[in-house]
């Protein structure tokens, strides 16, 4: 199960929300992380903090296959490693100034970044493919208040009364769950549109659920 464990991957986010020369902020068990994926496709992730002066990398820009903080420019490459210091053109930064990298894989449409060293690669479901994100002001055991439970792989979860649609919640900060949302390959644009209603009406219980005090 997608838990805060070390050594394993995390869904961060969906594919489809991270286009190219495009930085976004997200969460693993280590901490807040800067996700981005450089203007040919590719995607990297480090702390979420410049060496610099502390400022979130996540608020930075990309050019080209680097990402540039917006308070003072310094650019790190995918590795982390400062590459420009625009107050010091001439200058080549050392290699002792760089950022703190995650390892990253991208399949199935989900973008997963490695907390800690894990032993293989990422899981994957067959059969299926990503929906949507959505952010839930409730932890997961308020959703399995709700209704959610570990589906046979151990790994996502499923929807009451729908078996087809899978979840992927993972814990954020301040007792929040992002869960992305899994729908089988092929399935019509009434089935998603239902699926994600019912997505919706999970975390609108599990919310209620969590405001009234949460699960005893």
């Amino acid at each position: 199960m997608l838990s805060d464990k070390t050594d394993t991957w995390v869904p961060v986010a969906l594919a489809q929300d991270l286009p190219p020369a495009t930085a976004m902020p997200a969460r693993i068990p280590a901490g807040s992380i800067a996700l981005w994926r450089s203007q040919s496709g590719r995607v990297a992730a480090s702390a979420d903090r410049c060496p610099h002066r502390g400022m979130r990398l996540s608020h930075g820009f990309v050019r080209g296959e680097q990402l540039s903080c917006i308070y003072h420019g310094w650019s790190y490459s995918q590795a982390g490693n400062c590459v420009r210091i625009p107050a010091h053109p001439g200058l080549v930064p050392p290699d002792t100034i760089r950022a703190v990298t995650h390892a990253t894989d991208e399949a199935g449409g989900i973008i997963w970044v490695a907390n800690g060293e894990p032993a293989g690669g990422p899981p994957l479901f067959e059969g299926f493919v990503p929906l949507r994100s959505l952010l839930a002001h409730a932890g997961r055991a308020a959703l399995a208040a709700a209704g959610a439970k570990v589906a046979t792989d151990g790994i996502s979860w499923e929807v009451p009364s729908t078996p087809a649609i899978r979840l992927l919640p993972v814990p954020q900060e301040d007792g929040e769950t992002l869960i992305h949302v899994l729908v089988p390959e092929g399935c019509t644009a009434s089935d998603r549109i239902a699926a994600s209603r019912a997505v919706e009406s999970l975390r609108r219980m599990a919310e209620r659920i969590e405001a009234k005090g949460g699960v005893s």
